[in-house]
């Protein structure tokens, strides 16, 4: 009787010391995550470029500025490339959150021929690479006439196979009980989709939304081999001619750039971070 607190007075060094351990690779961890962040900005108010070059680099700079920010608006249509960005990654978005919804919960809870067949397909398309399809995809953009336009970024994107397969397993998840009292009152698939599973499916829509949106708010290579026309480029593809042809361009300037380009997204992950963990943990996915 008298060993378990004994035995619980013996372990807890044992238990501060990977408390402490833990704190400390989290710390550490959370440095180099945010260290580069720290630096960015830091180019971003730098009055200099050539304090960027500094080894090692400093923390703060000797003469601070926010005429960087000036610039970016003055040598490129900065303003233009954000609109772009927001109607093309917003699309994306609001679409992908109506199809994969509506697949998962197919996927999940309807019986249909060839349901397994058709799941193992869009999870086999996880594997194939977009630089795969790409090719592919300006042609078929090119016969419909959609290359240099908008549509030509925001159709490729309106399904996700992720998707798709995270909100399916966030519907597997919720309990079937729910279903079967709303059939006993009479309500159908579409009523019980409407008014019971998306009204609790709040964090992995949330989830994948923030996802998605950041996903297409950060692509490259879709507007590079799909738009011609600057003022119909996105964000990205803004940055890059901040740098000009031959990488001659101010690193202020660029880094202002930068700045101006994370904090949307930086604003959407703090805010919504616990949503994102929820949904994760209960999609049974590990990141």
């Amino acid at each position: 009787m008298n060993r378990t607190p004994l035995s619980r007075t013996l372990t807890r060094p044992s238990r501060v010391l990977s408390t402490v351990l833990a704190f400390a690779v989290l710390a550490v961890a959370a440095i180099a995550i945010v260290a580069p962040f720290l630096w960015i900005f830091r180019g971003a108010i730098s009055a200099s470029d050539a304090e960027l070059y500094q080894l090692p680099p400093t923390l703060l700079p000797s003469e601070a500025t926010f005429s960087n920010f000036g610039k970016v608006f003055e040598q490129v249509p900065y303003g233009r490339f954000i609109l772009n960005s927001l109607i093309v990654a917003g699309s994306i978005t609001a679409a992908q959150l109506i199809t994969c919804s509506t697949a998962g919960y197919a996927f999940a809870r309807l019986q249909f021929p060839g349901r397994g067949i058709a799941f193992a397909l869009v999870i086999g398309s996880l594997m194939i690479p977009l630089q795969v399809t790409i090719v592919p995809l300006f042609l078929v953009m090119s016969k419909l006439g959609l290359t240099n336009t908008l549509w030509a970024l925001i159709l490729p994107g309106v399904f996700s196979a992720f998707g798709i397969f995270l909100l399916r397993q966030h519907f597997l998840s919720l309990p079937r009980e729910l279903e079967e009292a709303a059939r006993i009152d009479g309500a159908g698939h579409v009523r019980t989709f409407f008014q019971v599973i998306l009204p609790l499916s709040g964090p992995a829509l949330a989830t994948l939304g923030i996802l998605t949106f950041t996903y297409w708010w950060n692509d490259l290579l879709m507007p590079l081999v799909m738009i011609r026309d600057v003022e119909n480029q996105t964000l990205p593809v803004g940055l890059v001619l901040l740098a000009g042809r031959f990488s001659t361009g101010s690193l202020g300037t660029i880094a202002a750039g930068i700045t101006l380009a994370i904090i949307p997204v930086l604003i959407v992950f703090i805010v919504a971070q616990r949503w994102i963990v929820q949904s994760i943990a209960s999609s049974g996915l590990k990141l």
